[in-house]
């Protein structure tokens, strides 16, 4: 709607401009012009095309402008509006004594056109000095303004996370705030509020006990983060799904999805949209045992075979005993054999150390 309307008004100013451009013409110009409306009409025309050429071209430079600053993280917005302001003051100040010379009135276009250059170079100025000092000046404004990381030599600050409904419900988001493993903003969308909302008030008694167990892990940690956690009203009545609003509001604020969702996840993925799955964090710090490894581990039950016996460890990791089911409901230490990666998981094989040593 936005681009019809910038090529309507360029087409209907351009052909005005074209209508009333006969009145400029000296009269010797206009000369065995018998029907002069015509004239206007036949201008106006022309004007016309050429003005929609040009608010075509004006509107393909406004989008693509458009889609740059959706792009520019908010305090680069911020500094350089900082720093445009600070350099057309100085502009301003420096130029003032300018128009109190004496200049001959031959010369008097001087002083506007030396004001307007003046205040395209100092604002110019401003907004580059914004982009190299901005954070800086930021900083002594309010410390906690932008939180930094150090990545290759320079600073970058952290980006904005937006947290999943699947990741307040799995929990894991608390310890993750609590050993500080998570920096920057972090924002809970209106729609996902609903849709814990949604989860909570179900019919179903397991789905409904996990709907509010996440409505309470998000009061804890807005309470205790209050000052880097925010619920944020937006929503998009044209977008059907919440994951696609996701995507979506992630890709607007240029932040980084918050989630434990394997299928957003990829989503995200594919539409450029930085993610941190929890899901992969927790595979990452898991320790791993290699072949040869020695650990102690409690059998629980029998396997699929009758000589194996099955235990876990702390992260759930499934491990297959062979010869372990005499040690049903007891501990043994045993020595790892092998260690397989499964689509659900990683599962590791081992064997009792003293059948091992056999």
């Amino acid at each position: 709607m936005l681009d019809a309307i910038i090529i309507l008004s360029f087409i209907i100013a351009a052909a005005g401009i074209g209508f009333y451009s006969t009145d400029l013409l000296p009269n010797k110009a206009l000369e065995g012009v018998t029907n002069l409306e015509a004239l206007r009409f036949v201008v106006a025309a022309f004007a016309a095309i050429f003005g929609g050429a040009i608010g075509l071209r004006f509107q393909t430079e406004y989008r693509r402008l458009e889609a740059q600053v959706r792009e520019l993280p908010f305090e680069v917005i911020l500094t350089r509006a900082i720093g445009l302001v600070i350099g057309l003051l100085m502009a301003n100040l420096m130029l003032a004594p300018l128009f109190l010379l004496p200049i001959p009135t031959d010369f008097s276009f001087i002083k506007p056109l030396v004001a307007v250059v003046g205040s395209i170079v100092l604002a110019y100025t401003g907004m580059n000095i914004a982009d190299t000092h901005g954070r800086g000046l930021l900083r002594l404004i309010n410390p906690n303004t932008v939180e930094t990381m150090v990545v290759e030599g320079t600073l970058k600050p952290a980006s904005t996370k937006v947290l999943d409904t699947s990741c307040i419900i799995d929990g894991r988001i608390e310890t993750l705030l609590e050993t500080g493993f998570l920096e920057g903003q972090i924002i809970v969308p209106q729609f996902v509020l609903q849709e814990l909302q949604q989860v909570a008030d179900a019919n179903k008694d397991q789905k409904r006990i996990r709907g509010r167990r996440g409505l309470e892990i998000l009061n804890r940690i807005k309470t205790a983060y209050s000052e880097r956690i925010s619920i944020n009203s937006v929503d998009y009545e044209d977008v059907a799904t919440v994951d696609a609003k996701l995507v979506r509001f992630a890709q607007e604020i240029n932040g980084t999805l918050l989630t434990n969702d394997y299928n957003l996840s990829k989503v995200a993925s594919v539409q450029k949209v930085p993610v941190l799955n929890i899901n992969d964090l927790v595979n990452a710090v898991r320790p791993t045992y290699l072949p040869g490894d020695n650990l102690d581990l409690k059998i629980l039950k029998e396997g699929k075979e009758p000589s194996q016996g099955i235990g876990y460890l702390d992260d759930g990791t499934m491990v297959v005993v062979e010869e372990g089911s005499n040690y049903i409901g007891g501990e043994v230490r045993v020595v790892v054999t092998s260690a397989l990666q499964t689509s659900a998981g990683r599962m590791i094989f081992a064997k009792p150390q003293a059948s091992a040593l056999a």
